[in-house]
């Protein structure tokens, strides 16, 4: 029994060790998402609430977004499934990885923790994923993410106008870090980004269409240019069909 714990908690230390420059990165990209909480007026509370029950960067961003613009509640939940649905594409990958036999609620734990920074490192632990590895990383990850929203809103409430305005411009720079070096490599992603760049500003300034609500306009944005990408620029797999991870 002893030996079983001392070897979760080597396991989980690991994944601690791993899941610092996440909560690092996570506190500062957070703190610009409570920033930004603040000027359309969420509380403290319910920003740190968010952040603590999902923890999707893109998805709290947007979701602020149509806060602001009154969306209604089909279209927060319609958006929000477009905007995250590559967790679900990162769970099955995961699932690969891990031990058949691992307990359903372990594996409830392991898909709650699951973003794109944690997936990252996970699909490449060598071997089976423990549990007690994703536990590790989301023990740093997730109080950074949550913190740094929490703070973002008090600091808002206490720092000048002009601090607090050119701080709410650093959550679009995360955007841009996200998107530009994939751009750079694969042409088909920096045409995607430009085509939805003058797709929203299409909808922002043309007649009649600018009337849609922001939500409905995040969702047929995001569906259908990732399906004309998709449909035009597919991605081969390897001809054995499964995924590459670096247990391979």
């Amino acid at each position: 029994m002893k030996e079983k714990a001392g070897k979760h908690w080597k396991i989980f230390k690991s994944g601690m060790r791993d899941g610092v420059p996440i909560a690092l990165g996570y506190f500062a990209v957070s703190f610009s998402l409570g920033i930004q909480a603040k000027q359309i007026g969420v509380s403290a509370f319910a920003a740190t609430m968010m952040s603590l029950t999902n923890l999707t960067s893109a998805g709290e961003a947007a979701a602020l977004t149509l806060i602001a613009a009154h969306a209604s509640y089909l279209e927060m939940a319609v958006s929000q499934l477009v905007i995250n649905i590559r967790y679900m594409l990162m769970s099955c990958a995961l699932s690969q990885k891990i031990d058949p036999k691992m307990p359903f609620f372990h594996r409830f734990f392991v898909a709650f923790g699951v973003t794109d920074e944690i997936f990252g490192i996970s699909i490449g632990v060598p071997g089976r994923l423990d549990a007690f590895y994703s536990y590790g990383a989301m023990a740093l990850a997730i109080p950074g993410w949550t913190i740094g929203t929490c703070l973002g809103v008090v600091m808002g409430n206490i720092l000048p106008e002009l601090i607090v305005n050119a701080l709410s411009i650093a959550l679009y720079g995360m955007f841009v870090a996200i998107f530009i070096p994939p751009a750079k490599e694969d042409k088909h992603v920096a045409l995607a980004v430009a085509v939805a760049m003058i797709g929203s500003l299409a909808f922002t300034v043309m007649p009649y269409v600018k009337e849609i609500s922001a939500g409905t306009r995040i969702i047929v944005l995001t569906v259908a240019i990732s399906l004309i990408a998709a449909i035009l620029f597919p991605i081969d797999l390897p001809e054995d069909g499964e995924l590459q991870t670096a247990e391979n």
